[in-house]
């Protein structure tokens, strides 16, 4: 039986790797492709999700990886790891839309927590998700990460994130013990 592991190559990306990346990263969550999947985020922001330069921050960054996930060759799934001290931060994390509902992201997030507690000791993993984000948020809950309540605004007039079409969006932090 084809398991969503199956096949799967873990490996820390690099620079020859940011066009494919971004290129998954904003299929997964922006425009007409994104809708392939249930991540999408096309009916709150328009525009970019990531841009080049910001994926290739995320490579070079001191107490960074991109941890990279290929099937048969191909960028299937991605996510950032960023080490904080006690606790690791979760983020740019996208698989295809067209591999989405398969349990492919289940084993990417797992993979992330056991990176996270074996290479920095870290107790704890944070993400922040756009608080609408109900479907999303409730995922990740049965992951086992919790709401905070604490949040932070969304940077309204800076595209390199994106263009809202709604005026109350903000970041809530989620966070899920590691031990």
């Amino acid at each position: 039986m084809d398991t969503p592991a199956t096949g799967l190559t873990f490996r820390d990306a690099t620079d020859a790797d940011v066009d494919a990346l971004v290129a998954l990263i904003e299929s997964a969550y922006r425009g007409d492709s994104s809708r392939a999947g249930w991540t999408t985020e096309a009916d709150i922001l328009e525009g970019q999700r990531t841009d080049p330069q910001g994926v290739l921050e995320v490579i070079k960054a001191s107490g960074s990886r991109l941890l990279t996930v290929e099937r048969d060759g191909r960028i299937v799934a991605c996510c950032q790891l960023e080490h904080r001290g006690e606790h690791a931060y979760f983020g740019m994390f996208a698989v295809s839309p067209t591999l989405q509902g398969a349990g492919l992201g289940k084993v990417v997030m797992a993979e992330a927590e056991r990176l996270a507690r074996e290479t920095w000791g870290a107790t704890e993993m944070q993400m922040t998700v756009i608080s609408q984000r109900e479907d999303l948020i409730a995922w990740y809950e049965r992951r086992g990460y919790r709401r905070t309540g604490q949040t932070q605004p969304f940077p309204y007039g800076d595209e390199r994130f994106g263009i809202p079409r709604r005026a109350d969006l903000r970041f809530e932090l989620l966070v899920k013990p590691l031990v």
